[in-house]
């Protein structure tokens, strides 16, 4: 129907004329509630919204002279993050002559990486980055 007869019925039944897909050969065009139409798109967007999931990547920083329960602490704190959906980078701080005992410090991001294999898996693994050597572990999918 033409464009002038829609407009027509639309003001007679006090509703408005709502085009629905332009881009259609002839347009697509309905007679409703335009607000109401608005308010339920906005309704539909803020539920997906709610059901979408964001995954933060969260960072712990470890030292190489670091004591058992600090370490605990931080493998617990990690632990947490990764249950909760979180990534976790792992960094390694090398300070003065720390530089000179690399091997220390990849070991302990092995270490770290075994005590939280449980939860998470290896995203990307320790690498050097000037004073630093991180590495990022990713949460393991539990469907159940």
């Amino acid at each position: 129907m033409s464009s002038k007869e829609a407009l027509k019925i639309a003001y007679e039944k006090e509703l408005d004329l709502v085009m629905i897909a332009p881009m259609a050969t002839p347009p697509v065009c309905k007679i409703m509630d335009y607000g109401k139409f608005c308010f339920e798109k906005q309704k539909r967007e803020k539920e997906a919204k709610k059901k979408q999931q964001t995954v933060e990547l969260k960072e712990i920083q470890l030292s190489c002279r670091i004591d058992t329960h600090d370490y605990e602490t931080k493998m617990n704190q990690a632990k947490r993050f990764l249950t909760s959906g979180n990534k976790v980078r792992v960094v390694m701080k090398f300070r003065g002559r720390e530089m000179s005992h690399m091997a220390i410090g990849r070991d302990l991001l092995e270490k770290f990486l075994e005590d939280v294999k449980e939860v998470g898996s290896c995203d990307k693994k320790p690498v050097l980055d000037g004073r630093f050597m991180s590495m990022v572990i990713s949460p393991l999918t539990s469907k159940k």
